[in-house]
């Protein structure tokens, strides 16, 4: 074996090394992980840098269109069986989100709840986790709850397991987000896992944002704080 193949073995040893460290040191506090979703969480702020410089998943529409079918006449499942009745939620900014385990963008939970937390009273958070993309959402109702509360702290509300795209079995929630008939302007369905919808106090879509616009990001604050 020649020294530059040898010392080539070292550098790449030695990068691996450092590298499974980082990401246990990322994931510390983490439980109940796969080994696969822990590289994820630990490369989420590269991945999300890469994202933003190459543009994908970055979509943001917007419109204020009274809709031709009440957004208050949906609901949907919470995780535990209980039926959540949108009509309770008048008054109140809505964020929907399609989600998944398993996904780049999986650690923007974080965010979610975050982004809750700020605007607790004004916004509620609504997760819809999916298995559409790459099924990247595998897990049970239970096991998603378990994986969310554990490693990501997050309280908002969270559906059961759902279809998000526009495809036989999509949640009735989700065709009334991506037919215009319905909302009143917006065909754009989820591009990929964590697309947010963002509903107004009054029942209108007001913005659709791709996977890569961030919860806790200046675009969707604003969004919320107007």
């Amino acid at each position: 074996m020649g020294k530059k193949l040898q010392r080539f073995l070292i550098v790449i040893t030695v990068l691996l090394v450092a590298f499974f460290t980082y990401v246990e040191l990322a994931n510390r506090n983490s439980m109940n992980m796969t080994y696969r979703q822990k590289i994820l969480k630990a490369v989420y702020p590269a991945f999300m840098w890469l994202s933003k410089v190459t543009k994908s998943n970055s979509k943001i529409l917007s419109a204020k269109q009274n809709p031709p079918v009440s957004f208050y006449t949906l609901s949907a499942l919470l995780t535990n069986g209980e039926k959540l009745d949108f009509n309770t939620l008048r008054g109140k900014k809505i964020l929907i989100v399609n989600t998944a385990s398993d996904c780049g963008y999986t650690n923007q939970y974080d965010d979610l709840q975050k982004l809750s937390d700020s605007y607790q009273g004004k916004l509620i958070v609504l997760g819809f986790p999916a298995n559409d993309f790459k099924e990247q959402e595998k897990g049970s109702n239970e096991e998603i709850a378990s994986f969310c509360r554990l490693n990501f702290g997050v309280k908002f509300p969270l559906m059961q397991k759902s279809i998000v795209v526009k495809k036989a079995g999509q949640h009735p929630v989700f065709e009334w987000l991506t037919t215009s008939s319905q909302n009143g302007w917006n065909n754009a369905a989820p591009s990929w896992n964590f697309t947010k919808f963002l509903i107004d106090e009054e029942g209108r879509l007001v913005n659709y944002f791709g996977p890569t616009i961030t919860p806790m990001g200046t675009e969707l604050k604003n969004a919320v704080e107007q």
